[in-house]
């Protein structure tokens, strides 16, 4: 097994640039982080293997795909054991509405972010959260404006 190498501010420049703009050129990547093109390739691959760089991809504008409406699900388990821990994340990420979802600590267990269209899509999707294994309550907060979205990590 290979040691992860420690990140320079080289390797944080390329990630923070990648993250604003995946689909910059090595070639122009490089020229932003200062290093010719073979260097800099070379780093971009270490830290895809090193699984800094998880994935590439689009920022679509779920609005326009008809996912305009957003929801936030606070569930709370009957009971919190390992094998029913293992079985709801087993089942909630068959429900594809679901676009996140948070083991959290507090005052109950989950936290579910949902996209939906309207309201007969947001409580054919509560039908689907209730059938997950053993829920014992739900609470719904529909987010009315985005005022922030996650842009990736914070440089």
């Amino acid at each position: 097994m290979s040691k992860i190498k420690p990140l320079d501010r080289v390797d944080l420049a390329i990630l923070k640039t990648l993250q604003s703009n995946g689909r910059i050129t090595n070639v122009e990547l490089a020229q932003k982080v200062n290093l010719s093109a073979s260097p800099c390739l070379d780093r971009v691959k270490r830290l895809e293997t090193d699984g800094y760089i998880k994935r590439y991809g689009a920022f679509l504008d779920a609005s326009k795909l008809n996912y305009g409406m957003t929801a936030f699900i606070q569930v709370t388990l009957d009971r919190t054991t390992a094998d029913v821990f293992k079985l709801f994340k087993i089942e909630v990420v068959k429900i594809k509405e679901i676009v996140e979802c948070h083991l959290v600590a507090g005052g109950y267990d989950y936290l579910l972010k949902i996209r939906f269209a309207n309201m007969e899509s947001y409580r054919l999707i509560l039908e689907k959260v209730a059938g997950l294994p053993a829920i014992s309550q739900t609470h719904t907060y529909i987010a009315t404006e985005q005022i922030k979205e996650d842009a990736g990590v914070p440089f």
